[in-house]
């Protein structure tokens, strides 16, 4: 029967990486002894592959809809808690995280007090296993006034006190640690305090590595940065849960930290050297309370100073990652953060002859992917720069030995390169160009984010000399030409055009494009006759990266009419894929988010001005006809009149000869006789007068 574990949480930062291990983990197998365990067995649990008989892990999600991890047996809703404690009681190990997340103090109180009610129902033993954080240490007196460096233990627990904001934490470890004692056979109860956690992505300490892996211009320590920050790889968390589920210890509170008592400056220093630019700036801490890029607690817990030893942990079995702790470790760190936020740089190089559009497409593209564009102008002065910089600390004195030997130098190395400019008219060796690109491509932000390289190397034997391995390459396979892979494009795009094409782009430039520069034609022949001789059929530089199996891409650009050859930038990015970078930053949002409202305000300005305009035109049509319509209106009824009294001339005609004469003398008749009845009158009077009967 599989032993079911209940864990809080899966998809949280410790969550997905507890419930992974868990999940891939034979019950029992922390219980090897480490003297005779090899080293493939004793990693052996420590697999992402699936095993048989392995713990059945079923939890909640801390993002309700979000998608189950394929490691998780099943999800159970935090909604209905008759359901919630229906799956506890099925489950033969339960572990609430309340590290993370505060809101959970509750739910695990709970919980525990849940389970502890129904203990006489129990068939077999249950585990109920706390996860708390160093913050209930937070205010605990030194155990020696007169050595502060004396680290706490997991004998001192009773003496902790927590931080202002973690009382209900500690109140929550006490009734675990007191519903254990109850009934040790058939409900047993573990706390396990944590370090401040690392690794996998990171989590606290992401404002860090994110700012480095930005260049930042330097990252924040906060205060004078000398406070001990105690510290636990993720991953070793995991482990120590592990052997906690396993072993069923003595002891019940356990403290899970690495060996390392590394201060906050300690930590700061490590990112930035070996992830940024290196330089590290304190500010005070009420200057860091405004810095939105991190929340207050975690700011409390980068604040907090404890020394601290776990005893209990050193007598498990435990596949330590990173023991040393993260200073120590800091490079295997930055990997996983990178593989875990898929931060990887994206290196290309485009290539192709004068006047194509290199550099236009590559802008486009260095602000689609934001990568750094290199090109070669660029590249040499700023190195030329940065030597007259160092080389005029030569002339200051310095106690730094290294340093002064370092200016002396960078001022030989110029002098060098002054002698060997006036030596090829105003150029460079390739020895000196090489060494300056390379020194740009392996720096920081180049690593972090990506290049792409604008036009260099040309010729076959620079890409040899730039691309070289310094060292043995273990990466590179079996029978290709070794190089260096930190450095080498993933993509070669070669730009195509006729000679003739290119002729007349440049013929076709304004004039103030072509005022001085080398866009002339003139300068366009000279530099197309070089370009086609060193690009041949048989010998190109397209041929070194051919052979290592990084094979060009080519665009044609002939036939793309497009503004700033828009139409080959979507083709290019539709080989290379999406970005590998975290996306916009806000600033970044808020600027798209104005542009489209720009953008949105002056469309509906402009379609209310042809709206208004449709209607002024429809108006006055409207307006000539009714006009229009008025007129012929008029005219039909002024023919209709006439045709009328056309018409009427020999009606008025009879009436007057036969009819009037006769009925005006009865009505005349009528009027002096005044009669009662009228018409009676009228009637008798033309018929007695009615001429034709007479």
């Amino acid at each position: 029967m599989a032993v079911r574990v209940f864990i809080d949480s899966v998809d949280s930062y410790a969550g997905k990486v507890v419930s992974k291990l868990i999940s891939n983990s034979v019950p029992g197998a922390t219980l090897a002894d480490i003297d005779d365990a090899s080293e493939g067995s004793q990693a052996d649990y420590n697999r992402n592959e699936s095993k048989e008989n392995t713990y059945e892990v079923i939890g909640t999600l801390k993002v309700e809809g979000a998608k189950k991890p394929n490691w998780v047996k099943e999800i159970v809703s935090e909604s209905k808690q008759e359901d919630l404690f229906s799956a506890l009681k099925s489950c033969d190990i339960i572990v609430y995280n309340i590290s993370e997340d505060p809101s959970l103090v509750d739910q695990a109180s709970w919980a525990v007090s849940a389970l502890h009610a129904e203990i006489e129902s129990f068939t077999r033993m249950k585990t109920f296993i706390c996860i708390s954080n160093a913050m209930t240490w937070a205010r605990t007196r030194p155990i020696d006034l007169d050595d502060p460096e004396v680290p706490f233990t997991e004998d001192d627990y009773r003496r902790r006190k927590p931080h202002q904001n973690y009382k209900a934490e500690i109140s929550l470890e006490k009734l675990v640690v007191k519903l254990g004692k109850t009934n040790k056979e058939l409900f047993s109860t573990f706390i396990i305090m944590s370090g401040m956690l690392y690794g996998c992505g990171e989590s606290l300490f992401h404002y860090l590595f994110k700012a480095a892996w930005l260049n930042h211009p330097y990252l924040q320590c906060y205060g004078n940065g000398q406070n001990v920050i105690p510290t636990i790889h993720v991953k070793d968390l995991a482990s120590i849960i592990l052997n906690v589920m396993d072993g069923n210890p003595r002891v019940k509170y356990i403290i899970a930290v690495d060996d390392s008592q590394s201060t906050l400056e300690e930590i700061v220093r490590a990112v930035s050297i070996n992830l940024g630019s290196g330089k590290v700036k304190n500010v005070t801490k009420e200057e860091a309370i405004s810095d939105k890029n991190i929340e207050k607690a975690d700011f409390d817990k980068l604040l907090v100073s404890l020394r601290m030893e776990s005893t209990t942990a050193k007598d498990l079995n435990v596949e330590w990652v990173a023991e040393t702790g993260l200073v120590d470790n800091i490079e295997g760190v930055i990997r996983e953060y990178k593989e875990e936020r898929k931060l990887f740089p994206l290196r290309m190089f485009v290539f192709g002859p004068p006047a194509v559009g290199k550099s236009t497409i590559v802008e486009q593209l260095c602000k689609h992917y934001k990568l750094h564009h290199i090109k070669m102008t660029e590249v040499i002065q700023d190195a030329i720069s940065e030597l007259e910089r160092s080389a005029a600390r030569a002339d200051i004195e310095n106690e730094d030995e290294e340093d002064d030997q370092r200016a002396q130098e960078d001022q030989e190395l110029l002098e060098a390169l002054q002698e060997n400019r006036e030596q090829n008219n105003g150029r460079y060796d390739d020895q000196f160009v090489v060494r300056f690109f390379r020194q740009k491509l392996k720096s920081m932000p180049c690593q972090n984010q990506g290049f792409i390289i604008d036009g260099y190397p040309k010729l076959y034997s620079q890409a040899q000399e730039l691309f070289a391995s310094e060292e043995d390459e273990d990466d590179t396979e079996e029978n290709l030409p070794e190089y260096d892979a930190s450095i080498m494009p993933e993509f070669i795009i070669s730009l195509d055009a006729s000679d003739d094409f290119l002729k007349n782009r440049v013929i076709n430039l304004p004039e103030k494009e072509v005022h001085g520069s080398h866009n002339t034609e003139e300068g366009l022949i000279r530099r197309l006759a070089r370009y086609r001789a060193e690009n041949t059929e048989d010998e190109t530089v397209l041929n070194y990266f051919d052979e290592l199996e990084i094979h060009p891409e080519h665009f044609d650009v002939t036939d793309d009419d497009s503004p700033k050859a828009l139409n080959t930038v979507k083709a290019i990015i539709k080989l290379i894929g999406e970005p590998r970078n975290y996306g916009p930053t806000a600033e970044e949002l808020e600027e798209i988010k104005r542009r489209e409202e720009e953008e949105k305000e002056l469309r509906e300005a402009q379609e209310k001005i042809e709206r208004e305009e449709k209607e002024a035109r429809e108006a006055e049509e409207r307006a000539i006809r009714q006009t229009e319509w008025k007129q012929r209106l008029d005219e039909v009824r002024k023919q209709e009149k006439e045709l009328i009294d056309t018409r009427s001339i020999p009606l008025r005609n009879y009436l007057m000869k036969h009819v009037m004469p006769t009925l005006s003398e009865g009505l005349i008749e009528c009027c002096k006789s005044r009669p009662d009845d009228p018409v009676d009158f009228l009637a008798e009077y033309l018929l007695q007068n009615n001429p034709v009967i007479d």
